[in-house]
């Protein structure tokens, strides 16, 4: 990454029904919902008077839909697509609860959420996650010296992709919070690093303005 004036700005996606029934989303295209809509409206109108080089977006819909929104309120009429960010798969427990999974699988249920290796599910390694979010990322801030990059992604996938963007383990190190809907982090570029790989994160799961 040449240029330490960069800024990255990572956003999840509005509510879907999913989200609000507490169902694990993964890969599977769930669109937003009436909620998801005002929220994605919302952190438009917060970002409206903010510059960005580019809107970035997840393939999966509720990504999308979101990055238009915000992409349409600061007044670019384009986004891209980028897969690298899409959310992490959960394999066969996508569209199930918690609850659901705690009943069906107790001890793989446990594992997981202690952030071990969960093996016949088909989760999606959560350290491939951090690097191929991490990746698209600073492919994108490579491509715009000195700019400004907005990143629409999922819970899951940005929670590992700053991880991994901070220089540290997405497998071992749990320690960055979950992302509410339509919430944003901020990360820059870490001037010590020589080799323009690792970023520092400003700020985390910022709500939008909902005035």
């Amino acid at each position: 990454m040449s240029d330490p004036r960069s800024r990255l700005l990572l956003v999840r996606h509005g509510e879907t029904d999913h989200n609000r029934e507490g169902r694990l989303q993964g890969q599977v295209d769930i669109p937003l919902n009436a909620t998801g809509r005002d929220q994605a409206r919302a952190i438009g109108r917060t970002l409206a008077g903010h510059h960005f080089d580019a809107v970035l977006s997840s393939p999966l819909g509720r990504a999308r839909d979101t990055a238009q929104v915000i992409a349409e309120a600061c007044g670019l009429s384009d986004i891209e697509i980028e897969p690298g960010v899409i959310e992490q798969s959960f394999g066969s427990w996508e569209g199930l609860t918690g609850e659901q999974i705690r009943t069906d699988w107790p001890d793989l249920h446990t594992r997981w959420r202690a952030g071990q290796p969960v093996p016949g599910v088909g989760i999606e390694d959560r350290a491939v996650v951090g690097e191929r979010v991490a990746a698209a990322c600073l492919r994108a801030l490579e491509e715009r010296p000195g700019g400004t990059v907005l990143v629409v992604s999922h819970g899951a996938a940005i929670r590992a992709g700053v991880t991994a963007l901070i220089g540290l383990d997405p497998r071992a190190f749990h320690g960055i919070g979950g992302m509410g809907n339509c919430h944003r982090s901020l990360l820059e570029p870490l001037r010590s690093d020589a080799d323009g790989l690792l970023m520092r994160l400003l700020s985390h799961n910022v709500p939008p303005d909902f005035t």
